[in-house]
């Protein structure tokens, strides 16, 4: 592969389908108009080839990075999307846990709040708590 963006789409594409999973993330791109497909394209590009893999950090720290990050933005969707990435990337409930207290303290409660919200339902959908007392 010549073009350098097309690698970093191609390995970034990859790294968003490990992480979020194929069916999220084929059904992005899928669903994508013209308008759309730009966004597609910069973020499989930059945020998933490019910044996801550096070497300088594991998918767990990153996680755990988008995380506290995404509830100072008091993105309540994205969390949701990068709680089931974490729980992926080995990041534990009570891990998840201490991230959003720890953002709470820092970023306020009404962004606290929605994070825990929306981590729960995530947590609770994808069976981590059952998962999480058997250990």
């Amino acid at each position: 592969m010549n073009n350098p963006l097309e690698q970093l789409f191609q390995d970034g594409l990859k790294t968003r389908r490990e992480v979020l999973g194929a069916e999220y993330v084929d059904g992005s791109m899928a669903r994508a108009n013209d308008f759309m497909s730009a966004f597609q394209h910069i973020t499989t590009e930059w945020c998933w080839g490019y910044a996801w893999n550096r070497p300088g950090l594991e998918r767990k720290t990153r996680s755990m990075l988008n995380l506290a990050m995404l509830t100072a933005l008091n993105r309540p969707a994205e969390i949701k999307l990068h709680v089931k990435g974490a729980l992926t990337n080995g990041v534990t409930v009570e891990e998840i846990k201490e991230i959003l207290l720890q953002a709470t303290v820092y970023c306020g409660i009404p962004a606290g709040l929605d994070a825990f919200k929306v981590a729960n339902q995530v947590l609770e959908e994808e069976g981590a708590f059952k998962q999480a007392e058997k250990k």
